[in-house]
């Protein structure tokens, strides 16, 4: 599965980009990639701690300024 899920957080303040990440992974098909986009800076630590929390594996992380990109595929 190439395609990407877009699960744009940006403005708002955690927890939401994880709330928002968490049901976008219910809804989304087993080996879906979702990409999670976030301007809260407490994100670098909330995200990577939800991801170990539920086994998911994160593919790829960027920063660009205060935005965050997260890759995240469902097991």
């Amino acid at each position: 599965m190439s395609d990407e899920i877009l699960v744009d957080a940006r403005g708002h303040r955690c927890p939401v980009p994880t709330l928002k990440l968490r049901r976008a992974l219910e809804a989304a098909p087993a080996g879906a990639r979702l990409r999670l986009l976030a301007d809260d800076p407490l994100a670098r630590i909330d995200v990577p701690h939800f991801a170990a929390q539920l086994g998911i594996e994160i593919l790829d992380r960027a920063e660009d300024g205060p935005a965050l990109s997260f890759l995240v595929a469902k097991p």
